[in-house]
Formats: C-alpha cells, structure tokens, sequence
C-alpha cells in the first residue's frame, strides 16, 4: 500500500486579524492550522509556504519528524515568525492525523484527563462601573472567570490615583463577580518595574486568580523578586516561544505558563511545555485570544495535560470587530460554554469542522491588521 502523501498547502487571510493554513493529502484528507503573529500574519503567510517545500510529498502522520525538520533545519531559528508559521502547520498535521485514525488529537495524546474544560473571556472598561456591567454580562453568558486590564497608560513609576484607580477596578469585578467566580488582571507589559510591586499590592485585597504579565519578556530574569513579594499567582508566557524560553521563567517561580498554541510551536510544543512546568508544580493557561482553529488546538491540549488551570477564549473581544470567533464554523455549537465549561469534543482530529467557502470568501478581502501604537503624554513610545 502506498504511503499517503501531503499535496497541497494553502493560507488564507481571513478577517479580523487571523491566518488560517490548509493541509491536503493525496487521498483528500484536510487538517487545518492557525499560524499567524497578530500585526505580521502576511509575513507568517510567506514562513508557511516556504516551510510547506519541506512538507510537499512527504507522509503527514511523521509529525514529530516534520517539527524537528521545520525547526532545526535551517541554520539560523527561532523567533515569532518561524514559530508562529511551525505551528500552524502542526495543528493541521495533527488535525490530519485525528482525521486518519478517526479519534480526536486529546486521544493521540493519551487520552482525556478530564471531561470539560474552564474557560474564561476579556472583558473592558475604563471606570468601575463599566467593569461592573461588562462582568456581570460575562456572567450571563455562562462564564464563570474573566480577565482585565490593569490600565492603559500608566506613568513610568506610577502615581497614587493610577494605583487607586486599578484597586477599585479590580474590587468591582470582584464585587460584580461575587466569591465564588474569579479574575484575572492583565499589565500587559505596561508596567515597569519599579510600579508592578505597587500595583501588585494594591491589588491583593481582590484576590485575583493571577496577574499576567506584569514585565516585559526581556525582563524575564526579574519575575523572582515579583514572585517572592506576593501570594497572588504570577502568569506569563504568551510572548516565549519554546521550552528553553520557558525555563528561566520557571526557575524565576512563575507559577502559571501562558504558551499560546499558534506562536509556542503548536501542539508539539506545547504539550512538551506543558510537561516542563509540572516538575516546577506550575499550572497551564494557554493564551488565546485568536480565531476557532486556534481554540481548537488549544483545548484538545487541555484535555490531556494533569496541569491545566483554565483556557482563554476570544469570542466578543474587542479585536473581533467584522467578524467573530464562530464565524468559520460550519457547527458553531462546539464552543457552547455551559457554567463556565465548554464539554469534550468527541469528533476526529481538532474537533471542528471549518466553513471552507466562508474561508476562502474571507481571503479575497483579507486583511492588514496591526498593533497599535501608543505614544505616552510626553510624546515618548508606550508598551501597547
């Protein structure tokens, strides 16, 4: 019997700031992908089709084989984009593999750990009002966890009001939220370090479930003295790109691992993060905050990994504007969230089935979605 070989690679822009890839073999099997860096996906798009020569004519389900190739092949590796476009590609080789062998990826991977899967969603607001209203409608959507900013701008060291200010939004969420439910506040980078211990305290009275990244990725070597000063959970993770990224972090006493499953080398890698953070007793919360392939992905990892903590979702983001999470869906009823849960998918590969003509449609407008850019009052550039 001959081998099934990979035929065709495709990518698709799609709106509102996605990149989709598809995988077909000879015999017309298709796994999908999601390999894009939010604000370069045309560059991504390019990464993939070059990393596709090395894909063409080859067996789909060598999918170890294939990330070692894409990874460690060229002389010089790394960085957003080749991990970005690597792990699209791998999504959809393990999309293909679950459709092969008629089982869902979680089961490839060793079966389920468990049989639903927390989520939470974002949430906006610049006064506590607003957060108390936009929490309280998370809620009513069957959400049980959400996550806020901490703030826009901030001052370099910041000032008592902007302090305050963050307290009494984080303590109505917490109000709007009640004990039982939690939140999550995101610095986002925003917060240097001289402020991030003061916010950090200030917020210990609301109890949030983590604070993510309250420094700057380069600044990956000073979590240690955030750690030491506080029991609120520190999250990060969502800009390192591999297992030796995470390491530092971990060792620094980050307890919760925020991989994103379309930039940390796919499922492969993720998995493998997953792993390096239960010897360090720390939990994982892959960020997500992209499209339903992406999604996807991450929750067939989440099914299988003993340290998952919760799963971010993007559905009603602020980012979603034209188009929205289930929009690529043939059967949107995959994602219902129930209590706060989104149950097990049972179907093979990834779980969902892509709407292929609302795919392609969406191509043919595409997009060019950037970040922003945000310049503080002096003029100087700010983190966005």
């Amino acid at each position: 019997m001959n081998a099934v070989k990979i035929a065709r690679i495709e990518t698709f822009l799609v709106a509102p700031r996605w990149l989709f890839c598809r995988i077909e073999t000879d015999d017309g099997v298709v796994g999908w992908g999601e390999p894009v860096a939010e604000g370069s996906a045309e560059v991504v798009r390019a990464c993939v089709h070059q990393l596709g020569e090395l894909l063409m004519g080859q067996d789909p389900l060598r999918i170890e084989d294939h990330w070692q190739t894409m990874t460690r092949s060229t002389f010089y590796r790394g960085g957003v984009i080749l991990a970005s476009a690597v792990s699209g590609l791998d999504q959809a080789l393990w999309d293909i593999a679950g459709k092969v062998r008629n089982a869902p990826v979680h089961e490839l991977l060793g079966g389920p750990v468990r049989d639903k899967v927390r989520i939470y969603g974002w949430i906006g607001g610049d006064d506590p009002a607003e957060i108390a209203d936009h929490a309280a409608a998370q809620v009513e959507a069957g959400l049980t966890a959400i996550k806020m900013n901490a703030g826009a701008y901030l001052s370099p060291i910041v000032t008592r009001d902007e302090i305050t200010g963050v307290a009494q939004r984080a303590q109505a969420a917490r109000d709007a939220l009640g004990s039982g439910r939690d939140f999550a506040v995101d610095f986002h980078g925003r917060v240097t370090r001289p402020s991030a211990p003061r916010l950090i305290e200030a917020l210990e009275p609301s109890a949030p479930m983590f604070i993510e990244e309250p420094l700057v990725p380069e600044q990956s070597h000073l979590f240690g003295g955030l750690v030491e000063r506080t029991s609120i959970p520190i999250a990060t993770g969502e800009r390192l790109y591999s297992r030796q990224e995470f390491l530092p972090v971990l060792q620094q006493g980050v307890t919760v691992l925020q991989p994103d499953l379309c930039h940390a080398g796919g499922i492969s890698e993720v998995r493998r993060i997953a792993a390096l953070a239960e010897t360090f007793g720390a939990l994982l919360a892959p960020h997500c905050p992209l499209g339903p392939i992406a999604l996807a992905a991450s929750l067939q990892v989440d099914f299988a990994t003993p340290n998952f903590l919760i799963q971010e979702q993007s559905l009603g983001i602020h980012y979603n504007v034209g188009n929205d999470l289930l929009d690529y869906l043939v059967d949107p009823t995959v994602f219902t969230f129930a209590e706060g849960y989104v149950a097990r998918p049972t179907a093979p590969g990834l779980g969902i089935e892509v709407d292929e003509n609302a795919v392609r449609e969406a191509d043919k407008r595409g997009h060019a979605w950037r970040s922003p850019l945000w310049r503080m009052p002096d003029g100087s550039l700010s983190e966005w």
